[in-house]
């Protein structure tokens, strides 16, 4: 088995290319990497449960093209909202942690 040199992990990448922990620039890129990361988890659940993007904003009270925003990485969504479209247009239960 070859051995392969030079292997970086997405840590020390996001390291070198953004800045470490802590900066300001990787903060930033840190908060809209959550954001884009909840997009996708939302188009993943609806794709598993078969749904369109339509049928999930008609099920939680909203419209497609919030859906749409929302998996493409929306920023700002409301807490309110989140747990509708998740419970309701998705049938799942919102978990939340903190870590230190």
């Amino acid at each position: 088995m070859m051995k392969k040199k030079n292997l970086t992990s997405l840590n020390e990448f996001i390291d070198e290319e953004v800045g470490p922990k802590g900066t300001k620039k990787r903060d930033e890129f840190d908060k809209g990497f959550e954001a884009f990361k909840l997009g996708v988890l939302i188009q993943q659940a609806r794709q598993e449960k078969g749904l369109t993007q339509e049928q999930v904003a008609e099920l939680s009270g909203t419209n497609k093209s919030y859906i749409s925003k929302l998996e493409k990485d929306l920023k700002d969504i409301r807490f309110s909202t989140l747990q509708r479209i998740i419970s309701e247009g998705l049938g799942g239960h919102l978990e939340i942690s903190i870590k230190l």
